[in-house]
């Protein structure tokens, strides 16, 4: 089973106010609602590349309500520790150009964790786990260390898609899969990543540093795949880019998608890649059509730091 992580969850509200004046009263042109949240993004990827996911976290009041009841109805398994706050509404506000208002979210007592930890204590070497986006301030900076060491202990694989300075105590503990984009690797390593020779050169420091795979999107450019044996290219596939919100997040589920049917890495990759595109090119989150049908559009190469081969 894989199951995903998402500690601060959230309905995003999403509204496309043309034309919208401050101070006075403006009437919706469009609405949709979504359950969002980076580990969110990939359980409901992942189901729609039919592949069986649970997703796990907080969640609390009518709007965590409404998240649980969305993942069930489209097939997606849940097991959610219940708190007593509310969980958040995220705005994304379109008029023109696009403005986000994020919620804070609930605080979450200690016994709550605890609810969560045991959750992943249970998981077995036959699961995976994707821990993705930001630790709430209400909780401890450590817990994601805590739950990477559980992993580590359990011999339960984890991935690994999250920002800030986090990263640096997760490596020691081995994660499966890593997925900085370049903006999130330079930040790690206190730098600007312009070229894909400096992606390369960064990425397998995280190697070394522990990670045992690594993907490194750098958006048109294409993107990096990177462990002890190999690097890889992965060309974009051209289109339009509709929508940036979950790209990454499809990017490491079509990667574990197709890991989990062939344990063929190269094989994994390029799906991730046509998996985050597929996204980019929708206003929703991909279909398995859609990947499919961007998969000729990705060329793997070998890369090294002379240039693609």
């Amino acid at each position: 089973m894989i199951y995903t992580v998402t500690l601060n969850p959230s309905v995003d509200y999403i509204v496309e106010a043309v034309p919208f004046q401050l101070g006075q009263l403006n009437r919706m042109k469009n609405e949709a609602k979504f359950p969002g949240g980076k580990g969110i993004n990939v359980s409901r990827v992942l189901n729609r590349l039919q592949v069986e996911t649970c997703a796990l976290g907080f969640i609390g009041g009518f709007t965590g309500q409404y998240v649980e009841t969305f993942l069930k109805n489209e097939g997606i398994q849940t097991n959610f520790v219940n708190v007593k706050g509310d969980t958040r509404i995220n705005i994304k506000l379109k008029t023109g150009v696009e403005t986000e208002i994020n919620g804070l979210g609930p605080a979450i007592s200690d016994e709550e964790v605890e609810q969560l930890l045991q959750k992943i204590n249970n998981l077995t070497p036959n699961d995976m786990l994707v821990i993705a986006g930001s630790v709430p301030k209400s909780l401890p900076k450590s817990l994601y260390e805590q739950i990477a060491s559980t992993c580590r202990e359990k011999e339960v694989k984890f991935v690994v898609d999250v920002s800030g300075d986090l990263i640096h105590s997760i490596l020691p503990y081995h994660p499966f899969l890593i997925k900085p984009n370049h903006h999130e690797l330079g930040e790690w390593f206190n730098c600007t990543i312009e070229s894909m020779e400096e992606a390369s050169y960064y990425g397998k420091k995280l190697v070394a540093k522990g990670a045992e795979n690594v993907i490194v999107s750098m958006a048109d450019q294409g993107a990096l795949f990177i462990n002890k044996k190999m690097t890889l290219y992965a060309s974009a596939p051209k289109g339009k880019v509709l929508n940036s919100v979950g790209a990454g997040d499809s990017v490491v589920a079509g990667f574990i998608a197709k890991y989990i049917q062939t344990y063929d890495v190269q094989k994994a990759f390029q799906f991730g890649i046509a998996s985050g595109s597929a996204t980019a090119f929708s206003l929703e989150l991909c279909q398995k059509q859609e990947v499919e049908a961007l998969l000729p559009e990705v060329n793997i190469q070998v890369f090294d730091r002379g240039g693609k081969l």
